[in-house]
């Protein structure tokens, strides 16, 4: 077998192992078959520079500590999500979102629920993973690139076609109720404070200055927007948005519906279903 094919074995064992242990949480493997695996694929790539690529496995291994973040100002602002409790809020929300664009009331809308992490932006230069930033002050956040390539559901090279040539995917960090009561027990067993909720520390871990700790969390991601910087764009809606993010290979929320206005009755959307739209109040990671 030639040192490129068995590269490309290596990989795809290692990713799949990735996806078992991380996100599927029913490892494959054990951690000294991992380990041996990756160390022959860093030798390899090591010997043979020409065959180490950008979404390797050996890419997400974690960097050594930082000794803080540096900050980062985001391309487009990152604007937080409003609540609405009653019909009467939405309505008011609708009409003001047809003053700004009229065929808002004909166009109907896009609802899904909305994971309770952290948002972080992501920025792609001709399809590479090039950095990442949390929200911050939604003008100024900080870098936390080495800590999103940790987590495996972060494509570092985009599929498909029909991507940006620059643009800031939009998503939230969170971790599950399973890696945080997992953590609380590894917390508890070395007589350290329990963490209060999944939300809050999946923030702090993406802060977190050395992204090895990170990855042993086992973070996971939603995308849900895209901001062109540079390039087109071909998607009209946040519809197709989705289905453009899902076909480069982002994780996007299943739970998700297209609600077509109605000619026989008022196209109002109602407080019920204004929990599952976006830019509206949702249920937690820990659901």
């Amino acid at each position: 077998m030639t040192p490129a094919a068995r590269a490309d074995e290596l990989r795809q064992a290692l990713d799949r192992a990735n996806q078992a242990y991380y996100v599927l949480d029913a490892p494959e493997i054990s951690d000294a078959e991992y380990d041996r695996m990756l160390r022959e694929l860093q030798e390899l790539e090591q010997t043979h520079p020409e065959l180490r690529s950008a979404d390797s496995p050996t890419q997400r291994v974690g960097a050594e500590p930082a000794s803080a973040l540096a900050k980062h100002t985001h391309h487009r602002p990152m604007f937080s999500l409003a609540n609405a409790f009653t019909n009467e809020e939405i309505e008011a929300w609708e009409a003001r979102n047809a003053r700004i664009t009229p065929e808002v009331k004909a166009s109907g809308y896009t609802t899904e629920i909305k994971i309770d992490g952290a948002a972080v932006s992501l920025t792609y230069e001709r399809g590479r993973f090039v950095s990442g930033a949390t929200r911050g002050n939604g003008l100024v956040g900080e870098v936390i690139t080495e800590n999103l390539k940790t987590i495996p559901e972060v494509p570092l090279i985009l599929k498909g076609s029909g991507h940006p040539a620059l643009m800031e995917v939009r998503g939230e960090v969170y971790m599950s109720r399973q890696a945080f009561e997992r953590l609380n027990r590894e917390q508890e067993e070395a007589g350290e404070p329990l963490y209060a909720n999944p939300r809050n520390t999946a923030a702090g871990t993406l802060k977190l200055l050395d992204s090895r700790i990170t990855k042993r969390r086992r973070l996971r991601m939603f995308a849900f927007h895209v901001e062109v910087i540079e390039g087109k764009f071909a998607a009209t809606s946040q519809w197709e948005i989705l289905g453009a993010l899902e076909s480069w290979g982002f994780p996007v929320e299943n739970h998700r519906k297209r609600m077509q206005p109605s000619r026989r009755r008022s196209t109002k959307p109602t407080a019920k279903s204004s929990r599952y739209a976006r830019c509206r109040s949702r249920p937690t990671a820990s659901s």
